[in-house]
């Protein structure tokens, strides 16, 4: 049986150039770079490569980039490390979505929770995407900081970062941004797609202040990921150590990194065209409606509109059924796809992202998530259409009438 891997979101497949370096890594720079023999400074030296290969893809000087094991730890870095340097509100206040990465959202209710900060929830239109305007009006001398992801995990949609960077800068707010499913897909630019990131209302680099990305979800290896921190804008170690120039301790998964650099080599390479992107937004736009001509009642979660949404995402609910089910069904057929985010697939709990977009829990509990990637075919799209067809009507026709 041949797979359909409509996934990516969650994961992607290592590329070459990822596994060669990962391999050059374990086989030949196995040392300690923390060491000051020629070994051991090989390795470091391939490290810092590695950070140059990234800081290229993302516009933005090396020393600014701080590896991590992942993209949580990169946001809990952000996060926790910004928070650690107030020293000026008892419970300095977070502003964030509700459809932000659980590793966001479960940070925020943690913090609440112990109260080491207020959560402030910006407002959302019906597709879920942030009110730029309305998120400026909730800035505040106690708001310590703003996080709102480039583009959404489960629907693909893209927030308008460059005016919510915009606002920050203008209230002194640090933002960051949680990019781990734009880095590799988009360009480093603003959310329109536009390219100059060097626009007038903003410093050099990214349009935020900090910026989190993981390697697995762009061709390397998952074990590692990175949070870029403009210069200029303090942090408190969460894991302290003299590593990563003292910003995160530990010793470095060279392996790990190395692959991180190799895999944003092939990325900037790809990104320099846009038409392949543009083929594979007709791609996904082509399985999207399939799905919704042949399946009846079905729906788009999310934007509809290609430039408001990332090209390979499409969240499409299935009212009635259980995802759970759909699934598994799908899966016999070869068919890979998730319900929601990765990290929480297993739970039989409607997404809350849905939830919080005002998506009805009878849709929500049977919504899936597609997500193509480059090596994605036309004739897997019209295999899987074919499939996902025929496993729904098949579950409808078990549920009582």
């Amino acid at each position: 049986m041949r797979i359909i891997y409509l996934d990516h979101n969650a994961t992607t497949r290592p590329c070459a150039g990822a596994l060669a370096a990962a391999q050059r890594a374990a086989l030949d720079l196995w040392h300690n770079p923390s060491s000051i023999h020629r070994p051991g400074q090989a390795a470091r030296h391939g490290i810092e490569l590695a950070r140059e290969s990234l800081a290229t893809l993302l516009g933005v000087r090396p020393r600014e980039i701080t590896f991590t094991s992942g993209g949580t730890e990169s946001i809990h870095l952000a996060i926790r490390g910004l928070l650690g340097t107030r020293r000026d509100a008892d419970r300095p206040a977070i502003i964030t979505a509700r459809t932000e990465h659980a590793a966001v959202r479960d940070l925020a209710e943690e913090l609440e929770k112990i109260a080491a900060a207020r959560i402030v929830y910006a407002p959302l239109d019906a597709s879920g995407v942030v009110d730029a305007q309305a998120l400026a009006g909730l800035l505040a001398p106690d708001t310590a900081l703003v996080s709102i992801q480039w583009a959404n995990n489960e629907t693909g949609a893209i927030q308008p970062v460059e005016a919510i960077h915009h606002a920050c800068r203008a209230a002194g707010v640090p933002f960051h941004c949680d990019a781990v499913q734009w880095i590799g897909k988009e360009p480093v630019t603003d959310a329109r797609g536009d390219e100059g990131i060097l626009s007038h209302r903003h410093a050099p680099g990214p349009p935020c202040d900090l910026l989190s990305v993981s390697a697995h979800k762009f061709g390397g290896l998952k074990g590692a990921g990175a949070l870029w921190v403009r210069s200029g804008i303090r942090l408190r170690p969460v894991i302290p150590g003299s590593q990563e120039l003292g910003r995160r301790g530990g010793t470095e998964n060279v392996p790990g990194i190395l692959a991180l650099g190799a895999a944003a080599e092939e990325a900037r390479a790809w990104l320099a065209d846009p038409a392949p992107r543009a083929m594979l937004a007709s791609m996904r736009d082509r399985l999207e409606s399939a799905i919704l001509a042949r399946v009846p009642g079905t729906v788009v979660n999310g934007p509809r509109e290609s430039t408001r949404r990332l090209w390979n995402t499409t969240n499409i609910g299935f009212p009635r059924l259980e995802a759970e089910a759909l699934l598994l069904a799908l899966s016999e057929r070869g068919v890979c796809a998730s319900a929601g985010a990765a990290c929480s697939s297993g739970s039989l709990e409607p997404s809350p992202v849905l939830l919080s977009m005002g998506v009805p829990p009878e849709v929500a509990h049977g919504s899936l998530r597609f997500s193509i990637g480059k090596d994605t075919n036309a004739d897997e799209i019209d295999r899987a259409a074919d499939i996902i067809a025929d496993r729904a009507a098949q579950l409808r026709r078990s549920l009582p009438v």
